[in-house]
């Protein structure tokens, strides 16, 4: 069968949100032929997006360590011998001054996490003039705290919050695995209460944790299938760190996390796609190939929450070798 061309292809006659995808779908994407993968989304990524354009956001972790929760993956909960330590929520002024700096280094979105199980009122009126002042900086703003209580959300949005990222992690068969201090659906309610308020949702995905491909769809179809697909998709590379449970996982095949990128850009056409944690161990060319499978946004700058990310120069070159222009 000849596939139509990626240049020509006409975006779908109906809206991503009208489409409803089946297990079996997207567990036939990931069984095609890479080539023929990577040219069903690389046309339908063209028909959403301009191909060559990648959204630059940068990560600054606001409170680090200390969390009550138990993600595996974690260095910053408390329950696990790392190297990150506890330390206190930052202060404004020097938040402020990191997003400015980052929007000097050619960033527009800034996120800023912070490690709680869910955040105090009090702590969250500091992170409300946070979303403020780095809103008048004229970026975006994102943040992730944890799962909110009634009423959090729209105190976010009053204060000019864009996005708010609660990741899923994993699907909900393979949750408890990785998770046991509170449930999938315990997120899910996190993401309703966020998409309530008229804040855009930022929710994604670790892949590399031990699950199977059918977990790895599975996540896909469960955020493809919510009631308004996430407008941002970080997809993220377990970084196995020290001290965590996790800390012994096999790396994932490089070529599997290429299909997982096609796999969400395919099914969520509309959405940014990021390349998230684990991008430092990835080389230039695997980048490449995420970005034509559909990848649109990445992390910019040489630190997430707790692992580190490609240099800045780094980036820059890899940006001037394929001709991709930052937004």
């Amino acid at each position: 069968m000849q596939l139509a061309s990626p240049l020509t292809q006409a975006a779908p006659s109906t809206p991503a949100t009208l489409r409803r995808w089946a297990l079996d779908e997207v567990l036939a994407l990931y069984d095609m032929p890479l080539m023929d993968l990577l040219w069903q989304a690389q046309g339908v990524h063209r028909a959403h997006f301009d191909p060559n354009a990648v959204q630059r956001s940068s990560l600054l972790s606001v409170k680090t360590g200390g969390c009550s929760e138990d993600c595996s993956y974690c260095s910053q909960s408390a329950r696990y011998d790392t190297d990150t330590e506890r330390e206190r929520l930052m202060p404004l002024n020097e938040v402020v001054a990191a997003a400015q700096l980052a929007k000097d280094k050619g960033a527009s979105r800034f996120c800023m996490g912070a490690a709680w199980k869910g955040p105090k009122d009090s702590d969250l009126d500091h992170v409300l003039a946070m979303v403020r002042e780095v809103k008048a900086l004229g970026m975006q703003t994102c943040v992730t705290l944890g799962m909110l209580k009634d009423g959090q959300a729209e105190k976010l949005k009053d204060a000019g919050l864009d996005y708010y990222n609660h990741n899923l992690d994993t699907d909900k068969d393979f949750y408890g695995q990785v998770i046991k201090t509170h449930t999938h659906d315990d997120r899910l309610d996190t993401l309703d209460q966020v998409r309530e308020a008229g804040i855009n949702v930022c929710s994604g995905g670790i892949i590399g944790m031990g699950e199977s491909r059918k977990n790895r769809a599975a996540l896909i179809v469960q955020l493809a299938n919510l009631p308004k697909p996430p407008e941002s998709v970080p997809i993220n590379n377990l970084v196995p760190i020290p001290g965590t449970p996790m800390a012994d996982n096999a790396r994932l095949d490089p070529f599997e996390f290429v299909r997982t990128i096609a796999a969400a850009r395919i099914t969520m056409p509309a959405s940014w796609v990021r390349l998230s944690a684990g991008r430092q161990e990835m080389s230039d060319e695997l980048q490449a190939m995420c970005f034509f499978a559909g990848a649109n946004s990445m992390f910019y700058g040489e630190r997430l929450l707790t692992t580190g990310n490609p240099d800045i120069e780094r980036d820059e070159a890899l940006f001037a070798r394929l001709g991709l222009k930052a937004v």
